[in-house]
C-alpha cells in the first residue's frame, strides 16, 4: 500500500498540480495587493474616497451615552454596514486571476497543439482495400 500510494504521490500530473497550487496562491497574493494598492485608489479617485472602505451604514454605532449621574449607560456598539468596497475589490481580484489564468492556459493549449501535429497516416491499404479483400476471400470459399 506505501509504494502504491508513493507511486501515485510522485506521477507527473499530481506534482504538477501541487506546484500549480503554491504558483497560484502566490500570484492570488501579488493580485490582491495590486488591486489593494493601485487599482483601488485609482477607482477611488471617481468617488473621491479610498475605494476599499466604501460603505452602506445600515445602523450607526454609538460610542458611550451618559445619564445625568455621570454613569455610562450604554458602551460602544460597532455600526452596522454593507462593505461593497471590499467585495468590489474582490470581485476585481478575481477577474484578473481569472483572466490569467485564461491566458495561460490558452497558451498551453497552443504550445500543445504545435507539439501534437498528426503524424502522417500510416502507408498502407486503406478500409475499402481491407473489405474488398474480406469479399475475395469469402468468395473464394
Amino acid at each position: 500500500m506505501w509504494k502504491e500510494f508513493k507511486d501515485f504521490a510522485m506521477k507527473g500530473n499530481l506534482v504538477d498540480i501541487a506546484v500549480a497550487f503554491v504558483m497560484g496562491a502566490a500570484f492570488n497574493t501579488v493580485v490582491t495587493k495590486f488591486t489593494a494598492g493601485i487599482v483601488s485608489p485609482l477607482i477611488g479617485l471617481l468617488f473621491d474616497s479610498d475605494f476599499n472602505s466604501l460603505k452602506w451604514v445600515v445602523k450607526e454605532g454609538v460610542a458611550e451615552q451618559v445619564d445625568a449621574n455621570g454613569n455610562v449607560v450604554t458602551a460602544a456598539v460597532e455600526e452596522i454596514a454593507v462593505k461593497y468596497g471590499e467585495f468590489l475589490t474582490a470581485t476585481i481580484d478575481f477577474i484578473i486571476v481569472a483572466f490569467v489564468m485564461f491566458l495561460i492556459v490558452k497558451g498551453i493549449n497552443r504550445m500543445k497543439k504545435k507539439e501534437e501535429e498528426a503524424p502522417a497516416p500510416p502507408a498502407g491499404p486503406t478500409a475499402e482495400d481491407l473489405l474488398g479483400e474480406i469479399r475475395d476471400l469469402l468468395a473464394k470459399k
